[in-house]
């Protein structure tokens, strides 16, 4: 396991009442309502938070691989993240898919920026070996 030698951030959460119940930061940035998923009760769910934080830290990685380039992302650069929750006999899983759109640019260097944002990653890179992970380029 890596350890950390210089630790840029910490993000602070209380949360209560589990899947029914709140989170909020300790900077009151981040302050939702929680629900099972798929059920009609108001609120979010762990998965969603999970896909939402992962989409957005995979930007980042591909902006970081774009910028080596000297290159921009495109304008409409998204991440459609889905992630499961499953089981196999009586225990829970996890499994994603990131839906990755960077219009305009040459599938081979699309390609290549993806594939450097996932080893880059600090989502990818936790969950690389844990959960089946499937990328596409849309």
């Amino acid at each position: 396991m890596t350890q950390i030698e210089k630790v840029l951030y910490t993000g602070k959460t209380h949360t209560t009442g589990g899947r029914d119940g709140f989170a909020r930061s300790d900077d009151a940035q981040l302050d939702v309502k929680l629900s099972p998923p798929g059920t009609s009760k108001p609120g979010t769910n762990p998965e969603q938070l999970f896909a939402a934080g992962w989409s957005a830290c995979f930007i980042g990685a591909m902006g970081l691989a774009a910028a080596k380039r000297k290159l921009r992302l495109p304008e409409g650069t998204a991440v459609d993240a889905e992630v499961d929750l499953g089981m196999t006999g009586d225990a829970y899983f996890l499994q994603a898919r990131l839906n990755i759109s960077l219009p305009g640019l040459e599938v081979e260097l699309a390609r290549a920026l993806v594939e450097e944002a996932h080893q880059n990653c600090p989502y990818s890179k936790a969950t690389r070996g844990n959960i089946n992970v499937e990328l596409k380029l849309i």
